[in-house]
């Protein structure tokens, strides 16, 4: 049985009582305005802002960004219940004393930076010693600044404005101010200003906002007594019952996890940086602007239709994929859909304006119970992403008349999906003994078609996707050995089809592969070979090779930032002290147990691996073991298509050029398929007056030789230390673009990055 109530049976909860003059209204309604939408501007720029200053301690994981989520949704609900308080047990004038006084202790903890006691993050537990970094440097600003929109929109509702019994139309001004910031940041705020800067002015923009809650507050609580014949104020609305509540958190939940699962999916494969946080963010608010404003109809039966073939489509993406913009375009359109239904259901069961503070509180402790779902627990929970497919089909239970057969249909339309899963798995089991191995592809585009064509039953339509998420998940399992997930990530251990290759996956990319079973059908003896970006004759290979005979034979030491699977190690020769820093503590586990890869075992017993981010224990680096410097330092640290931002820095290449010696030689992997950082690298390294040297393959995937394209950028003090290298046709010399800026630890544009990759090739022979 539906619980929807059409807006016109929303009671208000005062009536309206005229004002003494039209200036007061436009004040009232201006200010409320104004201060709403600065807030949420502050609130939402906030977050890319800090968390972008956090990166370089976690090696630039998208999982800063989940956890970020989940500590702002909980100080959210804090700040959502904090305002419930004020507004149920004090006056306007009394509450608005009370929240300037906490504006004025939250601007002590200003400007926003990183706090003391935060150098280093411990060696696990990341996610909670994260949690704690967000609450001691942003929570107080933070926390105050949520209560402003229910705070607002309650003293509003009290004032006797005409509008004042239905105020929700200020929440979507409030998310238009918050979307704006996360369109601003990564299009003009991020691009023009340096972290520093953005602190300073959001201090300003903080000072200014407590003027306009004065102003507001001043506003809402001067109302003159009513004139004579004004209708007295309504009754208080009668509470809502406890199933309109958990209504109201469950239509919160799933968005909110959706947000956090869609956001890590998509950044995973190209960079953990605020231009891909926000853009699901902005979106999510969006669909609060669409959904809370006058109006707002139940969700139609072709946005409803869209989501249903939207979902079909995205567990159909899982097996045949779509390619990068597409795959960007279906997630994160299926994304707005499903979020804009479920933000429409809440909409349509708000209640009258003098429950509206406890409705907040309620829709923020859904949000806060998705972004733990999904950011804390699935995590330990699951070694795979299951989070993400299992919630597309959750969010077609947010459908308008899902439970309206009752519990008995359920039943009824359960029993069919088991009969259907059941007749499924023994499609499987007939197709292995067949030997069909595209049977489970064939079954997961089959349960999604049959998604497709129950869209007009809630009930089969719940059914339908369990059956094609249950085949979905069959697929994406089938291929892997072993899943190990942490909080950087999850690696895959999986042999090709034909047995003769292991692989190490993180995210849609190879990290490294182990050749099982020679060409000829014959077991592999001796050291294990490089294969992939890592093979002698590759850019890598060569760049090694190329140093080493500059410097009379021997690199001497070595440090390589990145471990994968430890394919660099076979590349050593001699005495070569060899020495490898890596993040994650899951991928040294890998790569140090010889029945998964046998390269540091082979070639590596020997070789140190330093857990940490690169930055932090790079420059812990003891002087005596290598006391000469590095002859070559190689920066190999991409997660899954990602590479760290931070790595790429004025300040992080400082760090290199204090731990190479006076003829060393930085390499740097940047192979990408969204960036091209080319020019970026080089850019800064002109900083130091280095040479920079770029090889970009370009061929398709060598199955026989297993062998893949990169590109390789070199960096020297001069040219002569490369070797022969420095005239090779095959590597580009990049002079410096001294229009453009070089990245900095306090500024990094990942659009010029973009650009530069869709660019027509420059060369240049300075």
């Amino acid at each position: 049985m539906s619980i929807d109530l059409p807006t016109s049976a929303i009671p208000p909860a005062t009536a309206a009582v005229p004002r003494s003059g039209p200036f007061l209204v436009r004040l009232q309604v201006s200010a409320a305005a104004i201060a709403l939408l600065l807030s949420a501007f502050l609130l939402f720029s906030v977050q890319p802002m800090f968390t972008k200053m956090v990166l370089p301690r976690l090696g630039g994981s998208p999982a800063t960004w989940s956890v970020a989520l989940v500590v702002f949704q909980a100080l959210l609900l804090g700040g959502y219940l904090y305002a419930h308080l004020l507004a149920r047990h004090l006056g306007t004038r009394a509450a608005l004393a009370v929240h300037l006084g906490l504006m004025l202790v939250a601007a002590l903890a200003l400007p926003i930076g990183l706090p003391a006691g935060f150098d280093r993050p411990p060696g696990e537990n990341e996610a909670l010693w994260l949690v704690g970094l967000f609450a001691t440097a942003v929570g107080l600003p933070f926390f105050a600044l949520s209560a402003n929109g229910p705070l607002l929109q309650a003293w509003f509702a009290r004032s006797g404005h005409p509008r004042a019994g239905d105020p929700y139309f200020l929440y979507a001004a409030s998310n238009v101010g918050s979307f704006a910031a996360l369109l601003a940041y990564p299009l003009l705020i991020e691009p023009l200003l340096t972290l520093r800067v953005q602190a300073e002015a959001w201090v300003a923009g903080f000072a200014v906002l407590g003027l306009l809650i004065l102003a507001s507050g001043l506003a809402s609580g001067t109302a003159l007594p009513a004139s004579p014949g004004t209708p007295a104020p309504a009754l208080a609305s009668p509470a809502p019952g406890w199933p309109r509540r958990w209504a109201w958190i469950g239509f919160a939940f799933v968005p909110s996890a959706l947000l956090v699962s869609v956001t890590a999916h998509i950044s995973t494969d190209v960079a953990a940086a605020p231009l891909l946080w926000v853009a699901p963010l902005a979106l999510f608010l969006l669909t609060f602007v669409i959904a809370f404003r006058d109006g707002m109809g139940r969700p139609g039966p072709a946005l409803l239709r869209l989501q249903v073939w939207g979902t079909a489509l995205a567990l159909a993406s899982f097996v045949v994929g779509v390619g990068l913009w597409g795959g960007l375009a279906l997630h994160l359109g299926l994304f707005f859909v499903s979020a804009l239904i479920g933000h429409a259901r809440l909409y349509h069961l708000r209640p009258a304006s003098d429950r509206l503070t406890e409705f907040y509180v309620c829709v923020s402790l859904g949000g806060v119970l998705g972004g733990i779902a999904c950011g804390l627990v699935a995590p330990l929970v699951f070694s795979r992403v299951v989070e993400y497919p299992l919630l597309i089909v959750a969010a077609l239970a947010c459908q308008p008349g899902f439970a309206a057969g009752g519990r008995a249909s359920l039943v009824r339309a359960a029993q069919g999906g088991l009969a259907a899963m059941a007749a499924a798995a023994l499609m499987v089991l007939a197709g292995r003994a067949l030997g069909v191995s595209a049977l489970p592809q064939l079954l997961a585009l089959a349960g999604a078609g049959l998604l497709a064509a129950s869209w007009r039953d809630p009930q089969r339509l719940a059914v339908a996707a369990l059956l094609a998420l249950v085949a979905g998940l069959s697929v994406m399992r089938a291929d892997a050995a072993v899943s190990m997930r942490s909080f950087f990530g999850i690696h895959r251990i999986a042999e090709t089809p034909d047995g003769t290759m292991r692989l190490l996956m993180h995210g849609t990319t190879i990290h490294g592969a182990m050749r099982l079973v020679n060409p000829d059908g014959t077991a592999p003896d001796g050291p294990p070979e490089p294969l992939v970006y890592y093979t002698p004759e590759g850019p890598l290979g060569r760049a090694i090779r190329s140093v080493r005979a500059a410097r009379g034979g021997s690199l001497g030491a070595v440090a390589v930032v990145g471990l994968g699977t430890g394919s660099l190690a076979c590349h050593r020769v001699g005495d070569e002290a060899w020495r490898f820093y890596e993040i994650d503590p899951a991928v040294a586990r890998i790569a140090r147990d010889p029945e998964k890869f046998r390269f540091l075992s082979a070639c590596g017993p020997d070789m140190p691996v330093v857990l940490g981010d690169a930055r932090l224990t790079l420059a812990e680096a003891p002087g005596g073991e290598n006391p000469g410097g590095f002859g070559l330092l190689m920066i190999d640290a991409f997660s899954s298509d990602a590479i760290p931002a931070h790595l790429l820095t004025r300040e992080a290449l400082a760090l290199y050029l204090a731990k190479l010696s006076p003829t060393g030689v930085l390499v740097m992997h940047i192979t990408n398929r969204h960036l091209d950082l080319g020019r970026i690298v080089a850019r800064v390294g002109a900083e130091f007056d280095l040479s920079t040297f770029v090889a970009r393959e370009a061929f398709a995937f060598d199955p026989v030789r297993f062998r893949a394209a990169g590109t390789v950028a070199l960096l020297a003090r001069d040219p002569a230390h490369l070797g022969t290298l420095a005239a090779d046709p095959a590597w580009e010399r990049i002079g410096p673009d001294r229009a453009r800026r070089p990245w900095t630890d306090d500024f990094s544009n990942i659009l010029q990055a973009m650009a530069d990759k869709h660019a027509l090739p420059r060369r240049s022979n300075d």
